[in-house]
């Protein structure tokens, strides 16, 4: 019963593995419209821009923000790095909408994630929006394991929904809240290293399983050149 089982089980995967290009496709429909947009708002594509010069490089507020040391990130030659990162995500996310030279546009994609997450969201902790409920905030399982920071997370959770009330109070008060809620809950953003380090493992997986069968160009490419 057992070998038959087993072999019942091999056939299953045999057959999945047909459509493992289901799983990177769906990380690529995922990734690619963030990191468009994303390195569109980086150039001045996304301004006015009155030469093809200037709409190439970098966005001047975008250079000074990466360059600033007082409210920016105080990064070395901001203008080259502003244009590397805007040209990486927007181009990058092209490509991976496509399936086009996967594995190759993550690696800059990836470190722009790492850059991202170490200058823009490190000191933040991880949460890009604030848990309000400490019941069923992800820091509670760490915090059952005695992960260093996860009960700061559950009392900053505490404290934060103990703010969001004070504000909806106010609201409720003086303002319009049926139009004000219309279009969702009022939320405390964080503004975590969450989904640099989501985006992060989700390039790493498309580094090591590409774009997948049948769903990339890479995939047709590489058939075309094995018959050539």
């Amino acid at each position: 019963m057992f070998r038959t089982a087993q072999l019942y089980y091999s056939t299953l995967i045999t057959h999945a593995k047909q459509l493992d290009g289901i799983a990177p496709l769906l990380l690529r429909l995922i990734l690619a419209p963030v990191l468009i947009i994303a390195g569109y708002s980086k150039l001045g594509l996304s301004g006015d821009w009155h030469s093809l010069s200037q709409a190439l490089l970098a966005d001047p507020n975008v250079i000074n923000w990466f360059g600033n040391t007082e409210w920016g990130l105080g990064l070395p030659f901001p203008d080259l790095l502003a244009f590397m990162a805007g040209w990486s995500e927007f181009l990058g996310g092209w490509l991976l909408l496509i399936g086009l030279m996967t594995r190759l546009v993550t690696i800059p994609l990836m470190i722009t994630m790492v850059v991202a997450a170490t200058t823009v969201h490190w000191n933040h902790g991880w949460f890009s929006i604030t848990p309000l409920n400490p019941s069923t905030s992800a820091a509670k399982v760490y915090d059952w394991l005695t992960i260093p920071g996860a009960a700061e997370s559950l009392e900053n959770s505490i404290e934060t929904q103990k703010r969001l009330s004070k504000i909806k109070e106010i609201t409720e008060e003086y303002g319009n809240t049926d139009y004000l809620y219309q279009n969702g809950q009022p939320v405390i953003l964080n503004n975590g290293i969450e989904f640099s380090a989501m985006y992060f493992v989700m390039l790493l997986s498309l580094f090591f399983t590409g774009g997948g069968r049948w769903t990339s160009a890479d995939y047709y490419i590489k058939r075309l050149l094995i018959k050539a």
